[in-house]
């Protein structure tokens, strides 16, 4: 089904925070934080902050409710640690924090994931919801994975023009008591 853009609306440009979860990447190897930063910043959007903490979960949630505590941040967009070892627990980590959780995110992902990988991605452990009035989207490690992530699904999301529905329009209602 293809998105309605014929709107005319602008874009609302939004502070993203990008959190690579790995025991083994670096700034300089990690490609997947790299592609997300990329893209984001190719579509308008800016990003706030970017961190690479280990498959911790105290880490993890740590660096969370930093980004979901401060008012500039609208978006954190996790990548890695979604597998199945022992050492994945990202969902664990950020499970917690959320106020509300967006199931359908995880089921499109993998519905999406499965014509590229197959019944690979019964591994992933894809997460997403709102923390705080803050949307978290957690992406596994590959970079084909976080490049189908947003190129498929959050992109469209955290556009004001997508009709007939968006992420965006929400936001200003999150904290709605």
């Amino acid at each position: 089904m293809a998105h309605d853009h014929t709107t005319h609306r602008d874009l609302v440009p939004l502070n993203i925070a990008i959190l690579t979860v790995s025991d083994s990447r670096s700034e300089k190897n990690d490609r997947s934080g790299r592609l997300l930063v990329s893209r984001l910043e190719q579509t308008g959007h800016r990003t706030y902050q970017k961190l690479i903490v280990p498959d911790d979960k105290y880490q993890i949630r740590t660096a969370i409710s930093h980004w979901i505590s401060d008012e500039q941040v609208q978006i954190v967009i996790t990548t890695g640690g979604t597998g199945l070892t022992g050492r994945d627990g990202t969902p664990e980590a950020v499970a917690p924090l959320l106020d509300k959780t967006m199931d359908g995110f995880g089921e499109m992902f993998r519905m999406m994931s499965f014509e590229t990988i197959a019944t690979s991605s019964l591994q992933s452990r894809a997460i997403a919801g709102v923390a705080n009035g803050t949307f978290i989207f957690c992406l596994p490690g590959s970079t084909g994975a976080c490049a189908d992530g947003w190129d498929k699904i959050i992109v469209e999301m955290l556009d004001y023009r997508t009709q007939p529905c968006n992420l965006v329009e929400l936001m200003p209602r999150l904290l709605e008591t």
